[in-house]
């Protein structure tokens, strides 16, 4: 079984409710006749695999490969907290559909109102037990605020009830006013915001305040297997840095899930050899302009690692995580 852990679609009804300007965000037309969604410093263009399932299936179906379908940017959080509630249940309604219409292709994650956080916990519980999806997808920030601010208690207290998995993606960082030249955003800011997430999480003491949520990170982590050795640094020297955790971050950060979407064979290396091959996730970033199934093959095919391990990470590990 091969389990793309990250990739990303729209609902149809979850568009349908951006296109009819009661949204904060901006949708035009491109010459192919793509929706293009504008937000700070970026924008997505739709293109038929964020909004087929069908065309999508086809694609996944070539290749052998089972989907963990996510929202992407911008995000819910973005709109006013009502309108954020009413398309978070648009898009998890709308993936569940999916899963029961196409029964073994795809999986989902939830999407939560995170301007919300008390919606946001309700939201969670009914995406895990009516819906029957493992966890969420959540942004590495929300509107600004780091994912370890004591407002979002809530849900890191339903999460860890239900022992979800919550996988940290990346959004709008802040300073997005430095990166709106040559991609920077997304090229740059995008890791180093997933990294900064992860390390607050876990110096905060929220990661270990809630020891039942399986936590995973997108783009194997940003940095953070490249940092972590900076960070346990700054616990020796900093008394800030332990007063809320008892033991070194790379503890903490090694105990993460690491999505594969760095096709980089030596940076994937990297990942491995910090948390161990069984903390690794096959992921695609599909559809989007920089993401790639066959990419995520082959740079996962071309690892000096046994068999047991490639399958793993192809998707034992997933399997495992997500309960199935």
């Amino acid at each position: 079984m091969i389990i793309d852990f990250h990739n990303h679609f729209y609902p149809a009804a979850y568009l349908d409710a951006l296109r009819s300007g009661s949204s904060r965000v901006q949708v035009t037309i491109d010459d192919d006749g793509n929706p293009r969604l504008h937000y700070p410093g970026d924008y997505n263009i739709a293109v038929l695999g964020h909004r087929d399932i069908a065309y999508r299936a086809g694609v996944i179906d070539e290749l052998g490969v089972t989907q963990l379908l996510s929202l992407t940017t911008p995000g819910t959080h973005v709109e006013e907290p009502a309108m954020a509630v009413t398309l978070a249940r648009l898009v998890n309604d709308g993936f569940a559909k999916i899963v029961s219409d196409y029964k073994g292709k795809f999986m989902a994650m939830a999407t939560l109102p995170l301007c919300d956080p008390q919606a946001s916990a309700k939201e969670l519980e009914r995406a895990c037990k009516q819906l029957g999806f493992a966890g969420s997808m959540v942004f590495s920030n929300i509107n600004g605020v780091a994912l370890s601010d004591p407002r979002f208690l809530p849900v890191w207290e339903m999460a860890n009830d239900l022992a979800a998995v919550i996988h940290i993606h990346p959004t709008s960082p802040v300073g997005v006013e430095a990166m709106k030249d040559y991609w920077l955003m997304p090229l740059v800011g995008f890791p180093l915001d997933t990294t900064l997430a992860a390390a607050s999480l876990v110096f905060s003491g929220t990661v270990s305040r809630f020891p039942r949520i399986r936590w995973a990170l997108g783009h194997l982590g940003g940095a953070i297997p490249y940092l972590a050795e900076r960070l346990d640094r700054g616990f020796e020297a900093f008394a800030e840095c332990r007063a809320n955790i008892d033991r070194p971050p790379s503890a903490y950060l090694k105990e993460f899930y690491y999505d594969s979407v760095n096709f980089d064979v030596h940076a994937l290396q990297l990942a491995i050899d910090f948390a161990g091959a069984d903390h690794i996730l096959a992921g695609s970033d599909y559809p989007h302009q920089i993401g790639s199934l066959p990419k995520m093959l082959s740079s996962i095919n071309a690892l000096a690692i046994s068999d047991a391990d490639r399958a793993g990470i192809l998707g034992g590990n997933a399997a495992k995580l997500l309960g199935l």
